[in-house]
């Protein structure tokens, strides 16, 4: 009997070793996709619709962590990117948001602005300048000696920047403007292959004879549950004059585009061809159409997860073709939020209100005023953070700390307001769950000395843009999938961070992880 376990475990550790074999040491090439506004629950729920080579693919031979999370707040597609791949929260590596109030200049700044560098293809001057730390491309290219071929395509300049980091040999988007696609001047020259593909195969092109209709019958798509009675839809951008690519960004056929450019990087460049690991970043599209809500297109949404299905089934043939998924290390992950919904009808009696930041920071300037006498307290206001004068507060000689707990205890009255942090209280304070998740989105330069917690259900009005957006704290994940050289496929759901992404990818190319990421590997990810 012992003889017998002992030969099988042998002859275990002999196939063991013959798969291991087969593998390269490293991965030739790296593959991270980034779909904006994927939702695992409509990942589930419309698979009625899919084919066999997309997300069924996925579900068979990919490793899936049903429950990644974010650990900070207000994510959206500038913040996720950003932690995605430098493995960090916006209090290091600098990027809380699209959008934010520099304390320095109290101007409000854009993720990917900087005005030092020329677009290309593009009016819009960018850099990763405001990225504090290192990403995934920068250690490759460091590693490689600047051998490795690293570029990011993206629907979006922010997501485009964001992946590809300080050191990439290209990051492209879609001009909101022409269609073509975009780059900028950090990156030294433009690749002569990218101004080939703007200057023969456009999207400007073709956008004009282009039609988004229903993928399958009409009576297949259920899955939402809507008063809006959709008998089909039809959209065409040959009429939307200056918005039509703004449009078509929010359109399934924006991943075609991206994957569209990706074969042609993979034709045009010697990526995944050689020993040393390279990396491609991309991003895809999942949200709103339109950035209208569910409940008035709901077919539309179903549609966008079928072409996105089908989408991600051409990727994954693409790359299997070019370099073979058993070279390939391969994840998908999403950004983790979605377009706000509206605000919900009276009629159903759920509680809620608005909330709105000009006139709180007003009334607290007054309260400021009737205790430390007359002055501009407030300096400025955005989103749910309020930026107190320090200059102010230290010509009075006041005591910074009161001055911003007095605020928060005030604040914390108003009609709306769930609970109000000073940054004191988020630096040095008790812990707790809530407090870690705000301090890992607060960040020295671009934080306000307060910040607002407006009650669930409430609507924060952004008097800068004129939105409104309705407050959720219901619990949210998204899906992370490995697949390709030698992952195990299984099906995960106990919680793992988005931090966790690129310290495995690293940890699998042989390089050094980010120099912010503080989470270990997910090192049991393959054979």
């Amino acid at each position: 009997m012992k003889e017998r376990i002992l030969t099988s475990l042998l002859t275990a550790f002999v196939i063991t070793g013959l798969q291991a074999q087969t593998l390269p040491p490293a991965p030739r090439l790296v593959v991270g996709l980034t779909i904006d506004q994927l939702r695992a629950d409509y990942m589930e729920a419309f698979s009625a619709l899919y084919g066999e080579r997309g997300f069924k693919r996925l579900l068979k031979e990919g490793r899936i962590y049903a429950n990644a999370e974010y650990d900070f707040i207000n994510v959206d597609r500038s913040s996720a990117t950003a932690a995605v791949y430098t493995g960090t929260s916006p209090y290091y590596n600098g990027i809380p948001g699209n959008r934010w109030m520099e304390r320095s200049t109290l101007r409000i700044m854009k993720s990917v602005d900087d005005p030092a560098f020329m677009g290309i293809y593009t009016s819009e001057s960018s850099s990763p300048k405001f990225l504090q730390v290192s990403t995934l491309s920068d250690e490759l290219m460091v590693a490689s000696q600047g051998e490795a071929e690293v570029y990011s395509i993206a629907p979006t300049r922010e997501m485009a920047i964001l992946a590809a980091g300080h050191a990439a040999k290209g990051a492209f988007w879609l001009n909101d403007s022409n269609g073509k696609w975009g780059g900028t001047t950090f990156y030294g020259a433009f690749p002569q292959w990218v101004s080939s593909y703007n200057d023969r195969q456009g999207l400007d092109f073709r956008i004009n004879s282009m039609v988004w209709k229903p993928y399958h019958p009409v009576t297949r798509y259920q899955y939402v549950t809507s008063a809006s009675k959709q008998v089909s839809f039809k959209h065409d951008f040959s009429d939307e004059r200056y918005e039509k690519y703004r449009r078509f960004k929010t359109s399934p056929y924006v991943n075609d585009e991206v994957n569209r450019l990706a074969e042609a990087c993979f034709n045009n460049t010697p990526i995944g061809k050689d020993a040393v690991p390279d990396l491609l970043t991309l991003s895809y599209y999942a949200g709103n159409y339109a950035h209208k809500p569910n409940s008035e297109l709901s077919m539309e949404i179903q549609d966008v997860y079928v072409r996105l299905d089908n989408s991600i089934a051409e990727l994954l043939d693409l790359i299997d073709r070019k370099v073979g998924l058993k070279n390939t290390l391969f994840f998908i992950t999403s950004t983790g939020y979605r377009d706000s919904d509206p605000a919900d009808s009276p009629q159903f009696k759920i509680p809620g209100g608005e909330f709105h930041i000009k006139r709180c920071a007003a009334l607290l300037n007054m309260y400021l005023m009737a205790i430390y006498g007359p002055g501009q307290y407030v300096e400025t206001y955005f989103d749910r953070q309020i930026y107190l004068n320090h200059k102010l507060i230290e010509d009075r000689k006041l005591d910074l700390v009161e001055v911003m707990s007095r605020s928060a205890d005030f604040v914390v009255q108003m009609s709306g307001v769930q609970n109000a942090y000073s940054a004191q209280r988020l630096l040095l304070g008790s812990w707790t769950p809530k407090i870690e998740k705000i301090r890992n989105t607060y960040n020295p330069a671009r934080s306000g000395d307060i910040y607002i917690e407006v009650m669930p259900g409430w609507s924060v009005v952004d008097e800068h843009s004129h939105e409104a957006k309705v407050v959720r704290e219901a619990y949210s994940s998204s899906p992370l999938i490995f697949m390709g050289y030698g992952v195990k496929p299984e099906i995960l759901f106990s919680p793992v961070k988005i931090a966790a992404i690129v310290p495995t990818l690293a940890h699998f190319m042989r390089i050094r992880a980010p120099n912010a990421c503080p989470v270990p590997p997910m090192i049991d990810i393959c054979r």
